[in-house]
């Protein structure tokens, strides 16, 4: 099984819109983290879509240790600096 690419080893502020749809990096090769831009491509990866249900602030992962993707739940503190950019 493929492993994502860790993007970052701090998760990343971000405001949602109410009933816009996302999709969510899940590769860790994005350069628009948290966000897909179509790095997965050749790859076993596929965005995670979401809609939001509230305009509100979140923090989104980007270690892509997440046990609830998209959204942070502190594994990003186990993540070395040395550990950004390479696959988990």
């Amino acid at each position: 099984m493929e492993k994502a690419v860790i993007s970052d080893n701090k998760p990343i502020k971000t405001t949602l819109e109410k009933d816009k749809t996302y999709a969510y990096c899940t590769c860790g090769r994005s350069a628009k983290q948290p966000f897909c831009d179509g790095s997965h491509k050749g790859t076993t990866f596929t965005p995670l879509r979401f809609t939001a249900q509230a305009d509100k602030e979140v923090w989104l992962c980007t270690c892509k240790q997440t046990k609830n993707p998209p959204y942070c739940d502190g594994s990003h503190q186990h993540i070395a600096d040395d550990a950004v950019g390479i696959t988990a």
